[in-house]
């Protein structure tokens, strides 16, 4: 399986734990906004790994967007409820077409 298959789980699963009602967004403001800064990074590194691999990478621009956006409390729920969906999608796709390579 490629590193940009699995970052794409791993992104997808993060978004997942951050669209948490309350939870997510407790984590978010106790952490001081850190771990939208750290999921700016990690959208990036798949973003860029994405296109080496000659892979989909609409997720990862998706997640780009909602680690800025998402300093506003019921749109970044919204929206990281929406690019976990569209990251998880994304893996699971890229994972059959790595079994298939």
């Amino acid at each position: 399986m490629k590193l940009s298959t699995i970052l794409k789980w791993i992104t997808g699963i993060c978004e997942a734990l951050l669209a948490i009602p309350v939870a997510g967004g407790l984590f978010v403001l106790s952490s001081g906004w850190g771990p939208l800064l750290f999921m700016f990074i990690i959208h990036a590194i798949t973003l860029v790994l994405s296109i080496r691999d000659n892979r989909s990478f609409a997720g990862s621009i998706l997640g780009l967007i909602t680690s800025v956006i998402a300093v506003i409390p019921i749109l970044g729920w919204i929206m990281h409820t929406v690019t976990a969906i569209v990251l998880l999608i994304d893996g699971g796709r890229s994972t059959r077409l790595d079994k298939t390579a």
